[in-house]
């Protein structure tokens, strides 16, 4: 079975402003780990995938940081957009780039390149039982994360937990799905839950190549009319003009949105390794090592009577007393300051300064 790696480094992760920046995004930031969360991503993807089956799909203004970051990845093997269009496109221009080099067979897995990961067995085997059941039944096959909590910051995935026609598989945790669930509030999210057949959406995905094309030619047929007329100019001089055409022509789309939800060869593989998309400050709080206060503290940092915080400068001296509960980032040119619960909320300051065209932040 010859199987690749797409790793999909285009978001903007806004929500973890000030050190995720629109010229920068939380991808090539180190937040929780060793390295950025690129490099991250790559080096757990390097036991199951030779190097040269690895790459990694970005919007051309960001190839420097992949350059930088991984700069054992092969120049070729980073693939370009001109700018982001979501996750369906993105796909399909990395597939359609890969098209003359690997067979209708080949599995392919994508990956998000912000994600924590934690217990990188657990999710070896996962995957690996992923890519056996897209290599054998032909289907789409994602990860869904067994809920620790009722999180709203998170999609959900509702399974059957029925073992028709799945065998040992379903042993494994192979499950049907029955229904996608956008980020659900608070209630919602308890009911998902308490029902216990629901788990999160890792937006890892799986599938062949030739299932991949006939769901996109299903799904979205304007954009695989799209797609095919692309595909007669890879390996020639002027893809990169043909790609910066096609895109003007495409709308932007999830791949969750635009296929998985839709598709009826869908399965899913319950899975229990440490996962978490790292969407906003609160989640970086909750994965951080603590101090005996439950603070995490970074930086040149003084704290009295301070507990259940996260603290962090870059630059200057930062001091605080008789706090609890905050959440302060101090860059070399941004300060934010929040209440821990809430920083959600970031993504109103970042809406506010588009308005008032405060850019030089942003």
């Amino acid at each position: 079975m010859t199987k690749i790696a797409l790793i999909l480094a285009g978001g903007t992760g806004t929500k973890l402003w000030p050190k995720s920046r629109e010229k920068q995004p939380k991808q090539f930031v180190h937040f929780v780990g060793e390295g950025t969360m690129l490099m991250n991503t790559y080096l757990r993807l390097l036991p199951l995938f030779p190097l040269e089956n690895i790459f990694v799909v970005t919007p051309s203004y960001f190839k420097h940081f992949v350059e930088e970051q991984l700069p054992e990845l092969p120049n070729e093997n980073i693939i370009t957009e001109p700018f982001p269009r979501n996750t369906a496109p993105c796909i399909a221009l990395a597939m359609t780039q890969l098209s003359k080099k690997f067979d209708k067979n080949t599995v392919v897995a994508a990956f998000p390149s912000d994600q924590v990961i934690f217990n990188i067995r657990e999710f070896h085997h996962s995957l690996e039982i992923a890519m056996s059941v897209a290599n054998e039944l032909n289907g789409i096959v994602t990860l869904g994360i067994k809920p620790t909590r009722p999180a709203t910051s998170y999609g959900y995935i509702q399974v059957k937990q029925n073992s028709r026609d799945l065998g040992f598989l379903y042993d494994n945790g192979v499950r049907y799905t029955t229904t996608f669930a956008e980020k659900p509030d608070l209630e919602t999210a308890k009911r998902f839950i308490e029902t216990g057949d629901f788990l999160w959406n890792s937006g890892i995905f799986v599938w062949k190549f030739d299932e991949f094309w006939i769901a996109f030619d299903l799904y979205l047929p304007d954009q695989s009319k799209i797609f095919k007329v692309l595909k007669k100019f890879v390996g020639k001089d002027s893809f990169q003009m043909a790609v910066e055409d096609a895109y003007k022509k495409i709308d932007s789309v999830s791949i969750d949105y635009a296929i998985l939800e839709k598709a009826q060869n869908v399965f899913v593989v319950e899975s229990s390794f440490g996962w978490s998309d790292l969407s906003n400050w609160d989640e970086v709080y909750r994965l951080s090592m603590k101090d005996g206060r439950d603070n995490f503290i970074e930086g040149d940092v003084i704290t009295v009577n301070v507990s259940n915080s996260y603290i962090l400068s870059e630059d200057k001296l930062v001091a605080i007393s008789d706090l609890d509960n905050i959440i302060v980032i101090h860059t070399k040119d941004a300060l934010l300051i929040c209440k821990r619960g809430k920083s959600e909320n970031v993504q109103e300051i970042i809406d506010y300064m588009k308005r008032k065209q405060i850019v030089r932040f942003l």
